[in-house]
């Protein structure tokens, strides 16, 4: 090999190298991102496959969420249990829409009414405007509006309402005949929403009546918008935990996620929770241990004897009152007293009955 030759591979070989050491690392692959879970696809009891929501043979229910999710554990979630028992039940077929933007309020019903559903369900004090828009657009399709109160009867919907106040009233005396430190605590959603507000109003009234020497702090999320107010649990659970610090030995959640971020810090304190809308002892498992009760409004049977109705051509337009309570004491029964399960007995039955008033308007008054 002659010497220039040599040279001149050498000089190939190193440059070979130099380019190789200078050439961009190769970047591995991407797995493709699979797409957001959709919602339950709908289905029939009979076969268990797509339907025909425009066949008269076929019974649609579809439900719309606020900007909570259906799993929330609490308000949405209860609802759409209400839904899939007439699915069940009455061999509907059912769909739900998650809500991430109110401005789709519209569009997320219209995606039903345009497939002919039957029933549509929208859940929250917020859909209440779009709801009647929606029922005058359409007037053959049955609306179900949960906690949207009916100023003036649309004869094809129904609005599904609670006494919020007479559930807080029962826990709120629950919390002042159990506390020991005589300072109470409840971390809620935004007021501006009525019942949430009736919530926390009948909470403090309902301290008051078992406990006049207690100390009650009730804190709304008011700070944000309207798609983070139910859907912040590490709010609920600060806020919480800064109560507890202060003192407050017995805490109510009410606000969807944001409520069960406090009775998720009650649980690491180890200070008496109650839950809200549904028997959260049932739906917040790792609060179980510290659940004295929830304050209950029966959303799923209401969710499901509106959707009935509508099926036997009984639909009734306006006002739909349902049924409000509390839960059992489950884990911590033995704790309460029997002194304490007595009045909580003799309490609910005059409430109910009207003879204790709570004394809460049904709106919050103007500022």
């Amino acid at each position: 090999m002659s010497k220039k030759f040599s040279m001149l591979l050498a000089v190939i070989m190193i440059a070979t190298l130099v380019l190789s050491a200078c050439a961009p690392a190769a970047t591995p692959a991407v797995e493709p991102t699979a797409p957001a879970a959709a919602p339950v696809e709908p289905t029939t009891a009979s076969t268990g496959g797509e339907a025909d929501c425009a066949s008269a043979d076929v019974f649609c229910v579809g439900l719309v969420t606020d900007v909570g999710k259906i799993d929330d554990k609490s308000f949405n979630q209860s609802a759409w249990e209400g839904v899939q028992q007439a699915q069940k039940e009455l061999g509907a077929t059912v769909q739900y829409i998650e809500t991430t933007d109110p401005k789709d309020y519209a569009k997320n019903i219209g995606t039903f009414a345009d497939a002919k559903y039957d029933v549509i369900v929208t859940v929250g004090f917020a859909l209440g405007e779009a709801t009647i828009e929606g029922a005058k657009q359409y007037p053959d399709i049955k609306f179900v509006g949960v906690d949207q109160f009916q100023g003036e009867t649309v004869a094809n919907v129904a609005g599904l309402i609670f006494p919020e106040d007479q559930a807080g009233f029962l826990v709120g005396a629950l919390a002042g005949w159990m506390t020991k430190s005589n300072k109470i605590g409840a971390v809620l959603g935004t007021d501006a929403v009525p019942p949430v507000w009736r919530f926390g109003e009948g909470y403090k009234a309902g301290v008051k009546y078992a406990n006049d020497k207690a100390e009650v702090t009730v804190v709304y999320h008011n700070d944000v918008g309207m798609d983070k107010t139910f859907t912040d649990p590490e709010w609920g659970k600060t806020t919480a935990l800064s109560m507890i610090d202060k003192g407050v030995d017995v805490l109510f959640g009410a606000g969807g996620k944001t409520g069960n971020g406090a009775l998720l810090g009650a649980a690491e304190k180890n200070v008496y929770a109650i839950g809200v809308d549904t028997d959260q002892y049932l739906t917040v498992p790792e609060a179980q241990k510290v659940l004295l009760s929830s304050a209950l409004k029966d959303l799923t049977p209401g969710v499901y004897g509106l959707i009935k109705l509508a099926k036997d051509g009984k639909f009734p337009g306006g006002n739909y009152v349902g049924q409000a309570g509390y839960a059992p004491y489950h884990d911590l029964d033995s704790q309460v007293p029997a002194e304490v399960k007595t009045k909580m007995e003799e309490l609910k039955a005059k409430i109910q009955s009207g003879e204790i008033k709570t004394e809460v308007p049904p709106t919050k008054p103007a500022q």
